[in-house]
């Protein structure tokens, strides 16, 4: 593998050439607006996290450009934004596409299709995880849990869910996005660029028809407890052993299952203490 000039002086400890500068238009513009974003905090430093959403919009990723744009804005070290802005997987380091098209596979993403969709994506699309499309259209990743667990498996584009997909669902969506045929979510906001998801993602409204309206609230099966905690609910069902019978006395909706039930403990049940344990050997 060859490497440029400028990776090399990298590896060497060489100085880097300066960045390039933000046209000055450009740069005015981003001005305004990181003005605004930090006067919305206390200490200006906490507006760094916005302010790299900033000019992920400006360019699809966070070049040198925009790190240095922030230092200079906030009077940070670039080190200082690097070591931020390389933590953090949302902000992308290299040009991506249009379309962050994300696939869950953590585990009851994994075991109910995630792993089948990303591995079917991959051969339909011609690239691997973290690549973009020639057209500039899809980026595909697999990423970590995203909360949607009873919509599983999920799959996020630009942070907006599609649920219960499956291999040919997947691949359909991903032909919608690049042929620029109307896509809409299963839940939450209406679709838009991953460039206006970052201005959205750095403060600033959503100005779309619908999209302050559009929920992605959880699902039933989340909510589960949030009911039973409100007494919204009747109490779980005992589960008996098989074989057995309840009590005749006993309704079934009036108790908790074996795993609610208080179970009794050599520290619960005076009948059957429980002595020090004995060292071996004794």
């Amino acid at each position: 593998m060859t490497t440029s000039s400028s990776e090399q002086g990298v590896s060497l400890g060489m100085p880097q050439l300066p960045a390039p500068a933000y046209p000055d238009d450009v740069r005015a513009r981003l001005e305004a607006d990181g003005r605004e974003i930090i006067a919305r905090y206390p200490d200006s430093r906490s507006a760094l996290l916005p302010l790299l959403h900033l000019v992920q919009a400006e360019e699809g990723h966070v070049t040198r450009t925009g790190q240095q744009f922030c230092a200079t804005l906030l009077g940070l070290t670039t080190a200082e934004v690097a070591a931020v802005a390389t933590f953090y997987s949302m902000y992308r380091r290299r040009p991506s596409g249009d379309y962050q098209v994300g696939v869950c596979t953590n585990t009851l993403c994994a075991v109910m299709g995630g792993d089948a969709i990303f591995e079917s994506l991959q051969e339909h699309l011609g690239i691997g995880n973290g690549e973009t499309t020639g057209d500039g259209k899809v980026t595909l990743e697999h990423i970590e849990c995203n909360a949607a667990c009873d919509f599983a498996p999920v799959v996020m584009v630009n942070w907006e869910f599609f649920d219960n997909q499956t291999p040919a669902s997947a691949r359909r969506l991903v032909d919608d996005l690049r042929s620029g045929a109307p896509v809409e979510p299963t839940r939450g906001a209406p679709m838009c660029t991953f460039k206006e998801t970052a201005r959205i993602l750095a403060g600033f409204p959503d100005e779309r028809p619908g999209a302050v309206e559009a929920s992605g609230g959880a699902g039933p099966a989340s909510l589960v407890g949030l009911r039973l905690a409100r007494g919204e609910t009747a109490p779980a069902r005992v589960v008996h052993p098989r074989g057995s019978t309840a009590p005749q006395d006993q309704s079934p909706a009036e108790h908790l299952s074996s795993h609610d039930a208080p179970q009794d403990t050599s520290a619960s049940d005076p009948a059957h203490p429980a002595g020090p344990v004995a060292e071996e050997g004794e």
